[in-house]
């Protein structure tokens, strides 16, 4: 009998517990609250960071996040991993303060 994969998708942005965007202009600290809130979500799954085998980035501006990427590499490398993705350029998210969303899949 093969084991059980649990799968969980989590996309996640630079919004408060209650849904408002938050650093509008500031790629970096938007960067920092997604990460923040999916490793707040991960748990709820009985997962972690380390269990994330992809990790797409969507972002209003491909440049702003180049340069601050590493506020989330610095996570995946604590964690011990790195997760393929993709980096896509839109032309805007849910609102319009927000400048990245993040879509991670975890497997466990």
């Amino acid at each position: 009998m093969r084991p059980r994969r649990v799968r969980k998708n989590e996309g996640q942005t630079s919004v408060d517990g209650d849904g408002n965007p938050q650093h509008p202009g500031d790629m970096a600290a938007q960067v920092a609250l997604a990460a923040d809130n999916l490793d707040a979500v991960l748990p709820v799954a009985g997962m972690s960071l380390a269990n994330v085998v992809r990790l797409n980035f969507y972002t209003t501006d491909v440049d702003a996040f180049l340069a601050d990427a590493g506020v989330i590499g610095e996570r995946t490398a604590a964690a011990g991993v790195t997760p393929p993705g993709t980096l896509l350029g839109v032309a805007r998210l849910a609102f319009p303060e927000l400048l990245i969303e993040m879509e991670a899949i975890a497997v466990a």
